[in-house]
């Protein structure tokens, strides 16, 4: 292998085609991560809630976490979302339209115990969920 005066050009090429044996170049090269993400690599996405469902926990934990089925509006994908807090399901019905953001967990997987489900709700009819949670605003009658 040339490492001389006149190697410029093979050291290039070689670099470049080596790249490629990085998991990470060829994923972002390739666009594979958006290809994928129902989001589309946007960081938040509105869509319709279609049903409560409510997920189990792994273990060691137990417990049903309160998700909803949505479909997304920009390209008709189904997901699971997340809805923090205590009670915050409650404010949440069929046919609303409701904002999603990740979840942050690593490597845009699942978060903590909630298997599959990667995404949280963080509004209702535009109105932030937190707030009706704690009470601070009303739900909008549509």
């Amino acid at each position: 292998m040339g490492k001389g005066m006149y190697s410029a050009r093979k050291l290039k090429n070689d670099h470049k085609n080596f790249r490629w044996s990085d998991r990470n170049f060829s994923r972002r090269a390739l666009n594979l991560d958006v290809k994928a993400d129902p989001l589309g690599g946007a960081p938040q996405a509105r869509g319709i809630a279609l049903e409560k469902v409510g997920v189990e926990a792994k273990q060691p934990n137990s417990g049903i976490r309160k998700c909803i089925r949505l479909q997304l509006i920009k390209n008709g994908k189904q997901i699971t979302a997340f809805c923090p807090n205590d009670g915050a399901i409650n404010f949440i019905d069929e046919h609303d339209e409701v904002v999603v953001e990740r979840i942050g967990g690593r490597m845009g997987g699942a978060m903590g115990d909630i298997p599959g489900v990667r995404w949280k709700v963080i509004a209702v009819n535009n109105v932030n969920l937190g707030q009706m949670v704690m009470g601070k605003k009303e739900k909008p009658v549509r």
